[in-house]
């Protein structure tokens, strides 16, 4: 356009109808004189500077250029529309957004576009694919408004719709990227996937189910168009929100299914993919009692070592202790009594000492008849299984005491222990067990038969261990069967001086 030095319009291209019609212009007619004067003042400014006008939804820059000799002011006018977009769009976008030369070399993408980007096997620099780039280039908007008719492509296992936007100004084009996976599949999933799947309006309507879906609908108690129950709702829209877990449960006509809550904010709806776990639960809780009935059997890491397939598992240790416990006249006692009497006595104390193997981290082994071996020392590094061992043993006796009134008849047990090496392993291949063997077992055994009733009976070697910690009557050199002369002592109780180290608040000593 030019503007005369008295303030007429004196000429405008077609280009600057735009511009004209924004500002109120007429070719021939007087430029209103704020305007007239904000024009030549930025014209004569050095450098010339430019004034940005708005026309509808494009921008433009207009450059005053004073042409002195013919007493004109010249207006150059671009439009700079996309510029302004491209000042804003790029990073803020939560949609793809990529960026081509006029080659169709990629030379921006957003984070957003990393899928896309990744799935054409593209790096910035690189050029698009042919067949991607031919699509493009026919579908290619030149006003910069959206194209009609996007062009779609498979990336990463998505699809994704994309608008191609030139910016002949800048010498590029951007491409507007919209994920449309969840679209295409529900074009064609619902009906015929033989799993759930519901999908919820965003108030909490139920406004689809498939075929597949009858059990879980009829669980929820609602039908298609009415409002979810509140319980449920509130737990799709956590999971929505992100503050709760993704996958819900529900159970219905003895069936369990997890849904998976996904949210389709393009179309306004929340789907609920179900899956039938119901036998999943079933093998699950199979598996944990399995896993149960595993550790009773054995210790936890010998569990774990035959899952990974360990055919051979024997472990020598060089410092173990053995206790065991014998109930007092056991024979003479289930003679007078009924066998349901006798099994019915003997799982009341095997269940208290199999709770105290479990407060003081020890290893029950097994029961022979009414004798039960627990050990200690198979957690190399730990330390302190010697004092472990002797409070559950002096637990034992006093918890033996303790049930002695509710029975009606007395009961004591002798408790023996041993300390030294022993070799551990598994044995048999359909009713395997976990054993100890060696000379520390067989000893520990000799203390039990050579026992005291409501005493511990240890040897040399455990005195050793515990001494300072626990107070001890000798018993001087006594004859032990299979094992002659040995020097012996019954343990009194913890010492007042204290533990080397163990925490005996378990026990209560």
């Amino acid at each position: 356009m030019r503007l005369g030095r008295d303030g007429r319009l004196l000429y405008a291209n077609d280009a600057s109808e735009p511009i004209s019609t924004a500002l109120g212009l007429t070719v021939g007619e007087l430029v209103p004189a704020g305007l007239r004067d904000d024009l030549w003042e930025a014209g004569q400014a050095q450098p010339a500077r430019q004034l940005e006008v708005v026309s509808g939804w494009r921008t433009f820059s207009v450059l005053p250029v004073p042409v002195p000799e013919l007493e004109v002011l010249n207006l150059y006018g671009t439009d700079v529309t996309a510029a302004k977009v491209v000042e804003r769009f790029p990073d803020s976008n939560p949609n793809p957004v990529l960026r081509t030369a006029e080659d169709w070399r990629l030379i921006y993408a957003k984070p957003a576009s990393t899928a896309l980007v990744e799935g054409l096997g593209l790096r910035i620099g690189d050029r698009l694919p042919d067949d991607l780039a031919a699509r493009l280039s026919a579908g290619l908007s030149t006003d910069g408004r959206a194209s009609a008719d996007p062009r779609e492509v498979r990336a990463s296992d998505r699809t994704f719709a994309l608008t191609p936007v030139a910016i002949p100004e800048f010498g590029f084009t951007n491409i507007y990227g919209t994920d449309v996976t969840a679209l295409k599949a529900l074009d064609k999933f619902p009906d015929q996937n033989p799993n759930p799947v519901l999908r919820a309006s965003p108030d909490g309507r139920l406004v689809y189910a498939n075929p597949a879906s009858a059990d879980v609908v009829a669980a929820l108690g609602v039908g298609v168009g009415e409002p979810l129950p509140d319980g449920f709702w509130s737990r799709v829209s956590e999971a929505v929100a992100g503050t709760s877990a993704r996958v819900i449960e529900v159970e219905g006509h003895g069936r369990l299914f997890e849904l998976l809550v996904v949210a389709v904010y393009e179309f306004g709806f929340i789907n609920l993919y179900g899956t039938d776990v119901t036998a999943a639960r079933q093998v699950e809780r199979a598996n944990r009692e399995n896993e149960r009935l595993l550790l009773n059997i054995l210790p936890a890491p010998i569990a774990d070592r035959l899952r990974q397939g360990e055919m051979v598992i024997a472990d020598r240790f060089e410092e173990m202790t053995v206790l065991f416990a014998d109930v007092v006249g056991f024979t003479g006692l289930s003679t007078r009594m009924s066998p349901a009497g006798v099994v019915e006595l003997l799982n009341r104390v095997f269940s208290v000492f199999d709770e105290l193997a479990d407060r003081h981290d020890l290893e029950k082994i097994k029961t022979i008849g009414d004798a039960y071996m627990v050990v200690g020392g198979l957690t190399p590094g730990r330390g302190h299984d010697v004092e472990r061992v002797a409070d559950m043993g002096l637990d034992m006796i006093e918890h033996v005491a303790a049930m002695e009134p509710s029975l009606g008849h007395p009961l004591e047990i002798r408790v023996g222990m041993q300390t030294g090496p022993a070799v551990a392993g598994v044995i048999g291949l359909k009713k395997f067990i976990y054993d100890v063997w060696g000379d520390t077992v067989n000893t520990a055994s000799r203390m039990e038969s050579h026992g005291v009733p409501g005493r511990i009976h240890v040897t040399e070697a455990t005195y050793r261990h515990l001494e300072g910690a626990y107070d001890f009557e000798s018993r001087g050199i006594i004859d032990i069967r299979g094992k002659g002369p040995m020097h012996t002592y019954l343990m009194v109780g913890r010492s007042a001086r204290g533990s080397k180290g163990h925490d005996s608040t378990a026990s209560g000593h």
